[in-house]
C-alpha cells in the first residue's frame, strides 16, 4: 500500500525512526538539505518543513553556521510535586539522585527537583524574579474569582541550576489581598523569596489548599529562548492556584517547563 503521508511527514518520521533506534547518535549532523532533496526526491521547502517538525519535537536543534544536530533529549531530572514544607517561590529540594534522597520519607515539599547527574554535587540554584501592577486578564480574572480588569500583582520568575534553565512562572495575586502590606512584592520587603504560604501567612492569610491543572502546549519564541528549546517546541503547564480557608483564590501561577527535559511527579497519599 502506498504511503498516503506527506512527504515532510515522512521525513520526519524517518528521521526520527533514525534517532530513536540509535542509528543518528545525540550531536551527530542531521542529513544536510542537500542530501535529504536527493534521498526523498523533495524541494528545498519540503526538507525545511520536515527539519522544523523534527526542531519542534525537540529531536533537533539547529547551531548557527553549522548546521542541524541531533539534540539530547534525556530527561535532566523530575519535579516532584507534593503538598509544602519548602517554602520558596520554586519550593526547591535538590540532590544527585544517587542513595535514597528525599523520596524515602522526606517531609513533603510543594515542588522538589531530582537533578539526575553523574558529578555527585547537587546543582546551584538561582532564580530571578520582577514585578509589577496590571490589570487582570479574563482568564487570571476567571482562576482568581474576581472580575476581569481587576488590579493584580504580575510576577515572572526564571529558574536556573548550574545556569541551566530549569522552569519559568508567571504569578498573579489580586492586589485587594495584599496591598498596604509588606508583602506586595514577593521579591522586596521583609518576606522576599519567600513562597505563597509563608508570605501571605505573614498578613494573617492561611493558605489551605492549591489545586493544580497540567497540560502541554507549543513553547512561545520568548519562553524558547528562555528555556533554551525551539520556538514551537512542547512545554509542559502547570496552572496552579492557592486558596485560603474561606476558598478564596489569592494566587495563581503558570509553571512552564521543557516537556522532553523534565518530568512531573505527584504523590498521592492514601487516607484509612
Amino acid at each position: 500500500m502506498a504511503d498516503s503521508r506527506p512527504v515532510y511527514l515522512r521525513i520526519a518520521d524517518d528521521l526520527r525512526r533514525r534517532i530513536d533506534d540509535g542509528s543518528l547518535t545525540v550531536g551527530a549532523r542531521i542529513p544536510s538539505r542537500s542530501e535529504l532533496k536527493r534521498v526523498y526526491a523533495a524541494s528545498d521547502q519540503t526538507v525545511d518543513r520536515a527539519v522544523r517538525v523534527l526542531k519542534a519535537a525537540g529531536y533537533a536543534e539547529g547551531q548557527f553556521g553549522r548546521g542541524v544536530f541531533v539534540a539530547d533529549r534525556a530527561p535532566l531530572g523530575t519535579l516532584l510535586r507534593t503538598t509544602g514544607a519548602v517554602d520558596t517561590p520554586f519550593a526547591a529540594e535538590i540532590h544527585t539522585g544517587r542513595g535514597p534522597g528525599p523520596r524515602c520519607g522526606r517531609p513533603p515539599g510543594e515542588t522538589a527537583l531530582t537533578w539526575e547527574a553523574s558529578s555527585g554535587e547537587a546543582p546551584a540554584l538561582t532564580w530571578e524574579a520582577s514585578s509589577g501592577e496590571a490589570p487582570a486578564p479574563a482568564r487570571i480574572a476567571e482562576r482568581l474569582g474576581i472580575a476581569a480588569g481587576e488590579p493584580v500583582l504580575c510576577t515572572e520568575y526564571e529558574y536556573l541550576a548550574d545556569r541551566r534553565p530549569v522552569q519559568l512562572a508567571t504569578s498573579w495575586e489580586p492586589v485587594a489581598v495584599t496591598a498596604g502590606t509588606d508583602v506586595v512584592h514577593p521579591e522586596r520587603g521583609p518576606y522576599a523569596r519567600r513562597g505563597v504560604r509563608g508570605r501571605l501567612a505573614a498578613i494573617g492569610v492561611r493558605v489551605v489548599r492549591a489545586h493544580e491543572l497540567v497540560g502541554s502546549r507549543p513553547a512561545t519564541t520568548p519562553e524558547a529562548e528562555a528555556l533554551g528549546c525551539t520556538a514551537g517546541q512542547c512545554v509542559t503547564v502547570v496552572e496552579r492556584t492557592h486558596f485560603d480557608g474561606d476558598g478564596r483564590a489569592v494566587e495563581t501561577s503558570d509553571i512552564v517547563v521543557r516537556a522532553d527535559r523534565w518530568r512531573l511527579e505527584y504523590v498521592i497519599p492514601f487516607t484509612s
